[in-house]
């Protein structure tokens, strides 16, 4: 069986090494204006008051924002903002660290600049902090491995992913050869050189197989163009073609590619302690008693990725519900078909990715020694 493994897994990652090098951005992604307008600049808030739109009108309707800033072209000088009040413009108050957008015209004109956001790099480190003690803490030296398959997952997104899409790859197979490339490096980094870790990437290939395939298949069945706001923007700042809806699908198979290492980790898991449990099970009453247990699993799993979903497009369904459609003309338009096509093919993936690596753990644990640990 550990042979078996090896010779279903070895080519898997052969072609998964020739596909990153193949797919590897030679160079840099197109540069546009509308990408590098602007420079941030970080200021401070140091006062705050109401203040005419323009001036001498009278009106009251606007926010006068003094800033001292921080870096940029003139750091320590202040400068004055003027805002519209209105139900989307965010709320200052003095001592609110912010970022100005400078267009890189005249550094002492207050008109060069424009405030578009808050800074948030403390709150953020604050909690990846938080968050890492708590992994360490819990997890220890396993939890250590975790951050460190973690660390691992944004590499591989920033340095190939990202780039390569971005350098005119299909970003398809881009995202399949970067979802492998994660897929070997966690759960090897996370769980160790083993066959119970060797089933579960295994387990987890087939499934992402199958969701990609379902995905192109129901994409172009209910034509799905991927063309949304933000990637029209995207196309709009790179000024080149982008495959949309082969970045739909990538998109689909990166984010199922979490709850899948989930499920199929902790079925291999859940078949390795019954084998342990009882070395006299054979391989159909594992796979019968991890069944349970994986029913359970893919139930709350299920649920879990279409409320993810679901949150993620929380403005999206809004925003319909006020518009007073039909519940099937909200369904199959664009945006909300998208997110149904996302969800279900996610939500089949990761269903029919239990009995696979059942099936799979089952096979190879029954033929393991009872006294192994691995």
């Amino acid at each position: 069986m550990r042979l078996l493994i090896a010779a279903l897994l070895i080519p898997c990652a052969l072609a998964t090494l020739v596909g990153a090098v193949l797919l590897w951005p030679t160079a840099g992604p197109p540069t546009s204006a509308a990408v590098t307008a602007q420079q941030p600049v970080r200021g401070e808030v140091t006062a705050s008051r109401a203040s005419d739109c323009s001036p001498g009108t009278g009106d009251g309707g606007c926010v006068a924002l003094v800033v001292r800033m921080a870096d940029g072209p003139r750091p320590d000088r202040d400068l004055v903002q003027v805002l519209p009040v209105e139900p989307g413009t965010p709320r200052f108050a003095t001592g609110d660290q912010v970022v100005l957008g400078w267009s890189g015209g005249d550094p002492d004109d207050p008109g060069s600049y424009q405030v578009v956001d808050f800074q948030r790099g403390d709150a953020l480190l604050w909690l990846a902090g938080l968050f890492a003690a708590a992994v360490l803490l819990l997890g220890r030296w396993r939890g250590l491995a975790a951050l460190g398959a973690l660390a691992l997952s944004f590499g591989v997104l920033l340095l190939f992913v990202l780039p390569a899409i971005l350098s005119g790859r299909d970003p398809l197979a881009v995202a399949v050869v970067g979802s492998c490339l994660i897929m070997f490096a966690v759960l090897y980094l996370t769980h160790g050189l083993s066959a119970r870790t060797s089933t579960a990437v295994l387990g987890t290939l087939v499934s992402l197989a199958l969701i990609g395939g379902l995905g192109a298949a129901f994409s172009a069945a209910a034509q799905l163009t991927g063309l949304d706001d933000q990637t029209s923007n995207l196309i709009a700042s790179l000024g080149t073609g982008v495959d949309a809806r082969g970045l739909l699908l990538a998109g689909v198979v990166i984010g199922a590619l979490g709850v899948l290492d989930d499920v199929t980790v902790t079925q291999t898991s859940a078949v390795w302690e019954l084998r342990r449990a009882d070395p006299s099970m054979g391989a159909p009453a594992l796979f019968g008693a991890a069944m349970r247990i994986g029913r359970d699993h893919v139930a709350s799993a299920v649920n879990t990725l279409v409320l993810a979903y679901a949150g993620a497009a929380l403005p999206l369904l809004l925003l319909f519900t006020l518009s007073e459609q039909s519940l099937g003309n909200i369904v199959t338009s664009q945006d909300i078909a998208t997110e149904v096509v996302r969800t279900l093919v996610g939500s089949i993936g990761l269903v029919a990715s239990v009995p696979i690596t059942t099936a799979l753990a089952a096979l190879v644990a029954s033929r393991e020694s009872p006294g192994k640990r691995v």
